[in-house]
């Protein structure tokens, strides 16, 4: 476990949980930060950390090979934070899975592979991964499970058709999907998708 980072409760049966996952070169320190912004004051928060602080070498749209194999190891992070919280106790449907950037996307495709109810699925910034979008990799049942996918409509890294795609095919997976997108050409989370989230999956 020495590769996460853990902070608010301690995870336990009947219990809120969070998964947050930061971005390219950032930390899982930096994404923890968050907790100051999102009503996360009662929840079990684990963040794991990326080897090199990349989940992955190349866009998140290149060819699917090229990203190998170091995106299926740092899936296996993810599922290992998940396993730590269920084993603790928590149930699926009370953990919420959030990311930005590279970790959007990773916290959309972990969601996708295992489609199940979850508190809710955060993408501030990310798509599901791959050079093309391929269902055949996604399989279960988000049983409504809220999610929001946010972003530039310019953004450089993230284009909005691949926001647009992935929400549909969530939605397929049963998933209940919101898109936010913005006119600015940041990359970054706003205080509206903060705001939105703490509105609609926090409770405040």
């Amino acid at each position: 476990m020495s590769n996460m980072m853990f902070a608010g409760e301690k995870p336990k049966k009947g219990g809120k949980a969070a998964i947050l996952i930061h971005g390219r070169g950032a930390s899982a320190g930096s994404i923890l930060s968050l907790q100051s912004y999102l009503n996360l004051n009662s929840y079990a928060l684990v963040a794991p950390q990326a080897s090199g602080n990349t989940w992955y070498p190349y866009s998140f749209m290149a060819p699917d090979l090229s990203n190998q194999p170091k995106l299926e190891e740092s899936l296996s992070q993810i599922q290992e934070a998940f396993d730590h919280l269920i084993n603790a106790g928590v149930s699926s449907s009370d953990i919420l899975i959030l990311g930005f950037s590279q970790g959007a996307c990773l916290s959309l495709e972990f969601s996708a592979r295992n489609a199940q109810k979850f508190a809710g699925v955060v993408a501030f910034t990310g798509g599901l991964i791959g050079e093309k979008l391929n269902p055949s990799k996604y399989q279960g049942d988000y049983q409504g499970t809220p999610i929001l996918i946010s972003g530039s409509k310019q953004d450089m890294h993230v284009p909005l058709t691949r926001m647009q795609e992935s929400a549909t095919l969530l939605e397929r997976l049963g998933a209940k999907v919101n898109l936010l997108s913005f006119n600015d050409a940041m990359h970054t989370i706003r205080e509206e998708e903060v705001d939105w989230v703490n509105k609609h999956l926090l409770g405040q």
